[in-house]
């Protein structure tokens, strides 16, 4: 039972830290790259449905992806596996953009920056849960 709530709570940093991280980048790409630079305007977003199915999703990626980083970290602490997961579940979304780039009557850039957001997505939470999994969880009554 402790293994699955741990794994549950690593779920809710992965997925707490994914969605900030979507937010902070959403907000990035509409006041800072659609502005500034053309070509990247298809980038810039409203509040909508698109942005709050993308919201969601991110969510659940996230908690996906903390319970899977959880069990490679338990499992291993060889630091390449540690990469290569956090580099695994960035390229399968960051992909995903960069087919949808090949299919788009506009530039293939906008998509190749959400493919390289992707991956950085999964690096900060690589780090969030690197920080959560050190600081163990204190109860709150210790016997004395």
């Amino acid at each position: 039972m402790a293994e699955r709530l741990e794994s549950l709570k690593a779920g809710i940093v992965g997925g707490f830290s994914l969605f900030s991280t979507f937010a902070i980048v959403s907000l990035l790409n509409t006041l800072v790259l659609a502005k500034y630079f053309q070509t990247l305007a298809s980038l810039q977003s409203d509040i909508n449905w698109h942005l709050l199915v993308s919201g969601a999703v991110a969510t659940f990626t996230g908690l996906l992806f903390g319970v899977t980083y959880r069990y490679i970290i338990r499992s291993d602490k060889n630091p390449q596996l540690k990469a290569g997961g956090v580099l695994a579940f960035g390229l399968v979304r960051g992909l995903t953009q960069i087919e949808l780039g090949w299919n788009s009557p506009s530039t293939i850039l906008p998509f190749l920056v959400l493919a390289f957001e992707s991956v950085l997505w999964f690096g900060i939470a690589a780090i969030a849960l690197d920080i959560a999994i050190q600081i163990r969880w204190v109860k709150p009554f210790s016997s004395i």
